[in-house]
């Protein structure tokens, strides 16, 4: 048969699969054993086990774990809330103040948890109730949050650059950089339509009046939230200062928050460490097994020849580089309205990986644009988890309102991976200036 044909049967046959709602990592598993028994009979079975676990031998895997952990107990404590309470109190007198703390809150929690579902749960829980209460519309309050806790996934440390560094065996220290200016530029312009929004609908006076507070009610949150920076800075710290892999960091960060947040909010109850432990393991557990799963897949597409010829075909096509960029683009955009992004990732990544650097465009700044796009999936329906992650703490907010909300944030997504396309140095000057070149 021809791979190209082959290749059809094979995304079709996933599509189903996955669309059925079966778990990620068993859909793919079924697909990849499916095929492989089909066109190569059962002998190469013996093998599919060593490919599965290979996948996770890696070092480099130990770092997914201990990011979530550190990730699941800041967001088990009351370091969101402070943090946000933080931002609210210094920003008050800004106009349009209370969404900038919130998306501030979204990008500093974001760099504390690497979750996009988890910034957005645990900013939300405050910021929704107090921007509704201080006269915000409920489409500002919802989009707003929502679309800050997709810079999860783009600030470091990131879970989504750690599992395209393991997929295309590219540096994870060099992918956290990479990611780093550009999260800040999407944050700035979040906050720049969020400002405009305000002063557009009339908030800002409202806003700017509502709650005073004085120089002790300022200062005296402080001393809960500065350890949690402070680990933030010294991890970063350590990873690119080339002190430590991305994997001891991981670990050594983790600890540093999990005994913080003991001797700061009191978290020595049992109850409260398993809550921890077991959300830690539960996530870890479906991105690992999505990842074994992913290998076994992308065995399967190797052994039939499918990566090789679509890479050959896409190499064929006689386009301008930025024509095929757009088109790489849009089939990422569509593929993150229906798949989370480590599936998604490190479902097309290496495929997409060789034509991207015979195309001339750097992997680490591809990484950047794969990572905007997968973040418009989290605010987009039907998946859309931020979505349904802002609709379970507001229930009263009509998913349409929370879908209206957001829709400017993808908006200016758009516009980030425009700006990165003309002013690619934004995501690989950092990189190269500390590290230096590839």
């Amino acid at each position: 048969m021809d791979p190209l044909l082959l290749a059809a049967i094979v995304g079709i046959a996933t599509t189903v699969v996955l669309f059925s709602g079966i778990p990620v990592g068993i859909g793919l598993l079924l697909v990849s054993l499916g095929f492989i028994i089909v066109f190569d009979g059962t002998g190469s079975l013996p093998l599919l086990p060593e490919i599965l676990f290979g996948k996770l031998e890696s070092f480099e895997v130990l770092a997914i774990p201990m990011f979530i952990l550190m990730g699941a107990v800041v967001a088990s404590s009351r370091a969101g809330g402070d943090l946000y309470s933080v931002l609210d109190r210094w920003l008050t007198r800004v106009p349009g103040g209370l969404v900038i703390s919130n998306l501030g809150a979204c990008a500093i929690f974001s760099a504390l948890s690497g979750s996009s579902p988890a910034t957005c749960a645990a900013i939300g829980k405050m910021g929704i109730p107090a921007m509704r209460e201080r006269g915000f519309p409920d489409t500002v309050a919802a989009g707003s949050i929502a679309a800050g806790g997709t810079l999860g996934i783009l600030i470091p440390p990131s879970v989504t650059m750690i599992v395209y560094g393991i997929s295309t065996e590219t540096s994870i220290g060099r992918l956290f950089l990479a990611g780093l200016l550009p999260g800040l530029m999407l944050t700035a312009l979040f906050m720049a339509w969020s400002l405009y929004s305000t002063w557009r609908q009339g908030n800002a006076q409202g806003a700017l009046s509502a709650v005073k507070y004085s120089w002790k009610e300022k200062f005296e949150i402080l001393p809960r939230v500065l350890p949690f920076l402070v680990i933030i800075g010294a991890v970063l710290f350590a990873l690119y200062g080339g002190v430590a892999t991305p994997s001891e960091t991981a670990g050594v960060g983790a600890l540093f928050c999990l005994i913080t947040a003991m001797i700061v909010y009191r978290m020595w109850k049992p109850g409260q460490l398993w809550h921890v432990m077991r959300d830690t393991t539960k996530e870890s557990v479906m991105i690992l097994l999505i990842i074994g799963a992913a290998g076994l897949f992308s065995y399967m597409l190797s052994s039939l020849f499918i990566t090789q010829s679509i890479a050959q075909w896409i190499s064929m096509l006689d386009v301008n580089r930025w024509v095929l960029m757009g088109f790489i683009n849009l089939f990422l955009l569509i593929s993150g309205f229906f798949l989370p992004p480590v599936a998604v990732i490190l479902m097309s990544a290496p495929i997409l990986l060789p034509v991207i650097i015979n195309a001339g465009f750097d992997p680490y700044w591809f990484a950047v644009i794969l990572t905007i796009n997968m973040e418009i999936g989290l605010i987009t329906p039907p998946v859309g988890l931020n979505l349904y992650v802002i609709n379970g703490i507001a229930p009263d907010i009509r998913l349409q309102s929370i879908l209206k909300g957001a829709f400017p944030y993808v908006l200016c997504m758009i516009a980030a991976i425009i700006i990165l396309c003309f002013i690619p140095e934004i995501a690989t000057w950092l990189p190269e200036t500390v590290i230096g070149g590839r």
